[in-house]
């Protein structure tokens, strides 16, 4: 790490921390060189600290770290720069398909002549097993056992390959399926603010803890003064093996909080309110750091449900600094004490510390909030953005279930499920989700919920009959002083048994509903409405059976299960008769803010956390139990259904082929706004007659094995089948028809997108996507960019691209071009039968304007113009090379 240059700037010191001397790259030191930099935006100085921890006169030259120094003058720069994180997170879903490429380039570069241990992460790598879970069994005291033992069955094979990984590769580490969701772990354990590690001369040098993770919400350890946020598996692939990370200095929207929270309001309401201010603000791409009095009110749990929500509104992170609150979360968590003291004495060091002395951060950007003005809230029914407040919810719905789902003339239809003394109808609650990643982060939401289901247990109050409830934690903690405060008891006693610790219901997990039920609102086209505290509610996304989703904080989940609807104001009727035969309203059972915190100062405390995470790796007896085969190159199982060699890598050689012009190109799609990777690359469950279904019954799987995209994605096969395959997604060539289809121009067929994809592929034709705004929200899912890639789709022409999913797309070797403003799919009039030509591909440059020409079907034509969004020169090579794994693979073998 030792700055090399003529004109280094040498800003190498030591701190002394409890006897124990430590190295670092003075920030003060830079400053008095190159200018003040005390007002720069917090997670700016984390940027200007890794450029000046790596400067070498090449990656990273003093006219970088310079630029970082200057960005204060405009709060703006175009100057790319390359960033390295101390480290790589990983969730299973992600994980596997990262450990499959990393498997499939030791087998290509010992072909190319290679070492395969070359192949190997340069910094540390976590990957948490969380997203398997399924709520298979639900409200007993054996669901988290079934699920567990289902768990197991289903994925057996991934683990064993999980497990192979952990062995064969340096640097990496598995946490076992049961401990937690990642970013939970990640908060409570992982990550230490202030990393460490030893140089080459035996020196420990200390540096801010960073990362990229391959979930989205990576970013919640933000909160915790850890600058991270979620990237496509191909770039963390990228970071695991020493590439920089690419990046143009970033806009840092500043976020000022004031006030205090009013009694009864959750801190799910705040992060609601949040998520809707900044993606109206409009952050894409941006940095948001939040300041003001306001921090000194927020718990660091509230801070990282705050951070947890920055792909929802759109940020690359949403980002605290390090001040007391901080500290005070490393104690309870059972950190070591001179870790913790040593954040404290480098954050002030550095100028990394905030507390009311400081003065505010100059940033590109304002905007604020009085936190007294934040109201209950939900968001839904279709997108976390979309917030309503908690007494508007049922006109909210009641009007989209005339305008959207077209429900008007049979909105009080009820019917009656086969086999039960009970009917259902539209906005009826099927699904209560108290789910992990925003919310079981914080204590407070988790206690709160405890608290309702208390005071509703004891007035005699239940979960509607209809209603699947689920209880997933995000870490094992949260059961402990559940369970300790005997709050376990009462939401058990409400259907809330614990079924898995994991993603679960916010990721599609959510299991079957009962068939009965399923059957009910299949054959009766009813809108079912699902109420879940995490942090997506994208269509088609929680369950096929549930068409409106609503993100809620845990207490309002348990009361919206004994509601049983969403169609009624639940704040001004009644929840349900008591024991007494009173009706009980929604007030009757919220608890005060003081109930909520003397559960916490009473049963949570740091022994928890040290005691859970003594042993985080060992794992629970049938993980321990895994053997596995294999050594530096692993086995392939040629009738493996979920892991298999991916064809990246064949026939590569170690110059690259020239990239060629798009000529005469179909569009394979054409999309509204807001398409979302769940649109692209959905994670739940297979449906029987589609392109994947009916592979997995072709290789002698049965339709109750199939599992989920989500736990397939180790195989290529599915995943490609499952591009565009949403139930819910809508292609413009073929109006009225929901799901991944399109239409065959050369025969006029209707079929599915991937069928349509293989038979373009036969003709030689390439392929378009065209879209509108916001193309790719949602989840840092790499094989929307890769089942994109294999289908033969060179080009996506949108209005506008979400950052991850922009970034993933180079990143695979497809342009994201981006539609001049006053042009798009509308005003050009695009029905799928054109053919689109671009010319010069291979001396693209990084934001330049492309033409794009187009012809109809009519023989007339015209051009249309179009913004190239490889956005750096390091893109741009990796564009050339075919992808990012192709570029680091050349370079590492050559």
């Amino acid at each position: 790490m030792t700055a090399i240059g003529q004109d280094s700037l040498n800003t190498r010191t030591s701190l002394e921390v409890g006897g124990k001397t430590v190295h670092y790259y003075s920030i003060p030191k830079a400053a008095a060189a190159l200018g003040d930099v005390s007002r720069l935006p917090f997670s700016m100085k984390v940027l200007l600290e890794n450029l000046l921890r790596f400067e070498d006169g090449e990656t990273v030259t003093r006219e970088d770290i310079q630029a970082i120094v200057d960005w204060q003058k405009e709060r703006r720069s175009e100057r790319e720069i390359q960033y390295r994180p101390a480290r790589v997170l990983m969730q299973d879903f992600t994980g596997v398909p990262c450990v499959v490429d990393l498997a499939a380039m030791r087998d290509a570069i010992t072909k190319l002549g290679g070492d395969a241990q070359k192949i190997n992460p340069l910094v540390p790598c976590h990957l948490v097993i969380d997203h398997s879970v399924m709520v298979d069994e639900f409200g007993s005291p054996k669901a988290f056992q079934d699920n567990v033992d289902l768990e197991y069955e289903r994925n057996m094979e991934r683990y064993e390959f999980l497990k192979w990984g952990s062995k064969a590769l340096d640097n990496f580490k598995v946490v076992p399926p049961g401990t937690g969701i990642c970013h939970q772990v990640n908060l409570e354990n992982i990550a230490q603010t202030v990393w460490t590690s030893t140089d080459a001369s035996g020196e420990t040098v200390a540096y801010p803890d960073t990362l990229v993770g391959t979930d989205s919400h990576t970013t919640m350890v933000n909160g915790l003064g850890v600058l991270g946020w979620g990237v496509g598996g191909i770039e963390a692939e990228a970071a695991m093996l020493g590439q920089p990370v690419s990046m143009l200095i970033p806009e840092v929207v500043g976020f000022k909080l004031t006030g205090t929270l009013a009694e009864g309001i959750t801190a799910t309401d705040l992060v609601l309110t949040v998520t809707q201010m900044l993606r109206a603000k409009g952050v894409v791409g941006r940095f948001v750091e939040f300041y003001g009095p306001g921090l000194d009110a927020l718990s660091l749990a509230d801070r990282a449900t705050i951070a947890n929500m920055a792909p929802e509104y759109g940020a690359t992170c949403g980002f605290f600094p390090v001040d007391n609150a901080t500290l005070n979360y490393l104690r309870l968590t059972g950190r070591d004490e001179w870790a913790i003291d040593l954040v404290e004495a480098y954050a002030k060091a550095q100028g990394f510390w905030r507390d009311a002395t400081h003065a505010d951060p100059v940033f590109t950007d304002t905007l604020a909030l009085d936190m007294a003005t934040v109201q209950p809230s939900l968001a839904g029914p279709k997108r976390p953005q979309d917030r309503v407040l908690l007494n508007n919810v049922d006109d909210n719905f009641n009007n989209e279930l005339a305008t959207g789902y077209k429900k008007s003339g049979a909105s009080d239809q009820r019917v009656a499920v086969e086999g039960r003394d009970h009917d259902i109808g539209h906005g009826d609650v099927v699904i209560a989700a108290i789910t992990s990643c925003t919310n079981t982060s914080n204590p407070s939401v988790l206690v709160a919920a405890g608290l309702v289901a208390r005071k509703a247990h004891a007035l005699g109050l239940t979960s509607k009959p209809w209603v699947k409830t689920s209880l997933a934690p995000g870490s094992q903690v949260v059961t402990d002083y559940l369970d300790k405060s005997k709050l376990t008891d009462d939401l058990n006693a409400l259907g809330f048994n614990l079924v898995g610790y994991g993603c679960t219901t916010c990721i599609g997990n959510s299991g079957p509903l009962a068939p009965a039920i399923s059957k009910a609102i299949n054959e009766n086209d009813l809108v079912a409405a699902s109420v879940l505290s995490g942090n997506r509610n994208f269509e088609g996304r929680v369950s096929p059976d549930v068409r409106a989703n609503f993100l809620a904080s845990p207490p309002l989940v348990v009361a919206y299960a004994i509601k049983g609807t969403v169609r009624e104001d639940i704040t001004t009727t009644p929840l349900g008769i008591s024991n007494e035969g009173k009706e009980v309203f929604l007030k009757d059972v919220w608890p005060t803010n003081i109930e909520v915190q003397d559960v916490m100062t009473s049963f949570i405390d740091r022994e928890m956390y040290a005691t859970r995470y003594a042993n985080v790796f060992e794992g629970d007896r049938k993980w321990r139990g895994i053997s596995i085969e294999g050594g530096d190159t692993y086995t392939w199982n040629p009738t493996s259904t979920y892991v298999a060699n991916p064809p990246y890598f064949e026939g590569m050689t170690m110059t690259p082929e020239p990239v060629g012009d798009i000529r005469d190109a179909r569009p394979l799609a054409i999309f509204a706004d807001s398409i979302t990777t769940d649109h692209i690359s959905p994670a739940g469950s297979i449906k029987a007659d589609s392109p994947a279904g009916v592979y997995l019954q072709e290789h002698q799987v049965a339709k109750a094995d199939f599992n989920s995209y989500g736990a397939r994605r180790g195989n290529h096969d599915v995943m490609m089948r499952g591009t565009f395959a949403n139930i819910r997604i809508k292609n413009e060539m073929i109006p009225g028809i929901e799901g991944g289809m399109t239409k065959y121009i050369p025969t006029g067929e209707v079929m599915a997108i991937y069928d349509a994809a293989m038979r373009y592929k036969v003709d030689g034709t390439p392929l378009v996507v065209v879209a509108g705004k916001e193309y790719g929200t949602g989840s840092s899912r790499d094989w929307a960019a890769k089942g994109t890639n294999l289908l033969g789709v060179r080009a996506v022409i949108a209005e506008s691209f979400e950052r991850i999913h922009r970034s993933n797309l180079v990143g695979m070797g497809i342009v994201p071009l981006q539609f001049a403003d006053g042009v798009d799919r509308k005003t050009l009039k695009l029905d799928g039968t054109e053919t689109f030509t671009i010319e010069n591909v291979a001396d693209l440059r990084p934001r330049q304007d492309v033409t794009v020409h187009l012809t109809r079907a009519d023989g007339t034509s015209e051009t249309f113009q179009t913004r190239c969004r490889i956005d750096t020169v390091n893109e741009l090579e990796y564009f050339l090379n075919g992808g990012i794994l192709h570029y680091v693979l050349r370079k590492l073998a050559a």
